[in-house]
């Protein structure tokens, strides 16, 4: 089942475009790539976080302090409010198809057309992400089937992946293509393990 699902991984990500939500994050202090916010929410929803949206938002774009006039056109807050409205919108599409069917859900990476390395370093930051985020929300391994923490251990082995110098050729991109299905695979059978099984129990 996973592996016929797992074509989903390399279809159209989102109808929010990879450079879009890269210009909604231009002002986030931690800045982080489309990829690596996508991970961090998907993180936030596969752990069964109970408000990913918010506590995404409130990761990658908090709201700044307040100023004399916070309804000013140039005012931080209307510009970082706008921004986290868009973003939102994308947090609750996000969710609904990680929760939909499994096809309607991918990745964040970037379009195909762009050079090896990039994607794969955008493969690299999704997966950060997503572990960072499960750091966030106090995550235990104890919690997941021996797969599933196979899977942690694999993710946590992505990220010591080295992509200096990366060559642009057929064989990695079998091999890119092939390791994005298994994040795929592996974020979605976290959620089906910490999410669907427990609200199918309730």
């Amino acid at each position: 089942m996973w592996s016929q699902r797992a074509s989903a991984a390399t279809e159209t990500t989102t109808d929010i475009e990879y450079d879009q939500i890269g210009r909604l994050l231009e002002s986030s202090a931690l800045a982080p790539s489309p990829s690596e916010a996508h991970g961090m929410l998907c993180g936030l929803i596969c752990g069964g976080a109970p408000d990913p949206e918010r506590a995404w938002l409130d990761q990658v774009l908090p709201l700044p302090a307040p100023t004399p006039d916070p309804e000013a056109p140039d005012a931080p807050e209307a510009q970082v409010g706008s921004a986290r409205a868009d973003l939102g919108a994308f947090a609750r599409q996000t969710q609904e198809r990680i929760a939909g069917p499994a096809l309607g859900f991918a990745l964040l990476l970037p379009d195909d057309d762009r050079v090896l390395a990039e994607r794969a370093t955008a493969l690299y930051d999704w997966v950060r992400g997503f572990l960072f985020s499960l750091g966030v929300i106090g995550f235990k391994e104890r919690d997941l089937s021996a797969q599933a923490r196979e899977v942690l251990r694999d993710f946590e082995n992505i990220t010591r992946m080295d992509l200096d110098a990366l060559p642009d050729d057929e064989e990695n991109e079998v091999a890119l293509t092939e390791l994005t299905e298994f994040v795929w695979v592996a974020g979605m059978l976290i959620y089906e393990e910490r999410v669907a099984a427990r609200a199918a129990a309730r």
